[in-house]
């Protein structure tokens, strides 16, 4: 049986032990409702991530009965038996948190969806300019003085179709497709969508849209049924020279596929910002390759993502201790 909290569980005092990055108003809104202990992780050189049995340790050394997060994993029963009446989870899905032992013991887990959809968007945007403008490779031929390498001219090199007015491809139209959607428009382009769970997208099958997009760009959700959903067949659905992006997770393509696209040179160029273990292996052939601008999963990592995240979970630990419904718990039946 499901465990309830209950308004007699959330009698004061409250002490919050943070160790998400946390920030602007949502802070300052935590720590009206609650006495904050604040040890973000991002902020530990060498890099510090806690598991469930250490976080067990620290809430108990802090007396603390909220547990905010963003990459310490709340999972075992350690974390699940020190009193915890609510955990937090800074994530637009909270997969570092053990959601059905915290149901059984009556914990609301709350998420931060779309927290991070409009630093993604941009990264977005930057990798397409950075591939599309070869931007890249003409810095490195200006710091290594080769501007006129090769007897050519970097305007011979570097030529390019302008964005505007080719069609791109959003392929997943959530928090991170839509905010990326009206900036891809702003350029001039021709915005066409994928998502069969959104009826605002323009398609709903992936081979009818293909063949149209000068530009494909992944923002879907990594499930069983999007895994590897581009393939060698979907590459080669694309028009000749197209450009491939993925801002969101690398599972979301066959990655030896692209390769083999791009050595065709079927596709002009690929932009990559995340990578199982987030990096390639050493000898890998994307690295070599001129024609592609790979960063390590740093899409959301702007201050405001943080500033967003604090608000949203800010905001639901609020209305959990006035007893109020909060906007975004995964197990709302706890309450």
């Amino acid at each position: 049986m499901t465990k309830r909290l209950s308004a007699d569980d959330l009698q004061g005092p409250h002490r919050a032990f943070v160790t998400a990055p946390f920030r602007g108003a949502g802070l300052e809104m935590l720590q009206q409702v609650a006495d904050v202990v604040l040890d973000p992780w991002i902020e530990h050189v060498p890099l510090r991530i806690w598991d469930g049995a250490k976080l067990a340790e620290r809430v108990q050394d802090c007396s603390a009965n909220i547990l905010i997060v963003e990459s310490d994993f709340v999972m075992g029963p350690e974390i699940m038996e020190v009193g915890l009446q609510i955990i937090g989870s800074c994530r637009g899905d909270p997969n570092n948190v053990d959601v059905a032992a915290a149901t059984e013991h009556g914990i609301p887990v709350l998420f931060a969806p779309g927290r991070n959809a409009d630093g993604v968007a941009e990264m977005t945007i930057a990798l397409l300019f950075a591939v599309n403008r070869h931007l890249l490779e003409a810095d490195a031929d200006l710091r290594a003085g080769q501007v006129f390498k090769g007897d050519r001219l970097p305007y011979q090199r570097f030529r390019a179709w302008q964005l505007a007015g080719q069609t791109v491809g959003i392929i997943g139209l959530g928090a991170v497709g839509r905010a990326a959607s009206w900036r891809f428009a702003g350029l001039g382009m021709n915005v066409l969508s994928f998502d069969p769970f959104n009826p605002a997208a323009t398609h709903t099958n992936l081979e009818e849209m293909l063949p149209h997009c000068q530009v494909v760009s992944m923002h879907a959700a990594p499930t069983p049924d999007t895994l590897a959903m581009m393939g060698a067949q979907q590459f080669a659905a694309m028009p000749e020279g197209s450009v491939y992006l993925n801002s969101a997770r690398a599972g979301l393509h066959d990655l030896q596929a692209l390769l083999e696209a791009l050595e065709s040179q079927h596709l002009s160029g690929a932009g990559l910002d995340h990578f199982d273990g987030e990096q390639l292996p050493p000898g890998h052939g994307l690295l070599a390759r001129t024609d592609v601008v790979l960063t390590p999963h740093i899409g959301g990592a702007t201050y405001n993502t943080e500033v967003n995240h604090s608000m949203m979970i800010a905001a639901d630990v609020a209305a959990i201790l006035a007893g109020e419904m909060p906007q975004h718990c995964v197990n709302p039946e706890v309450l």
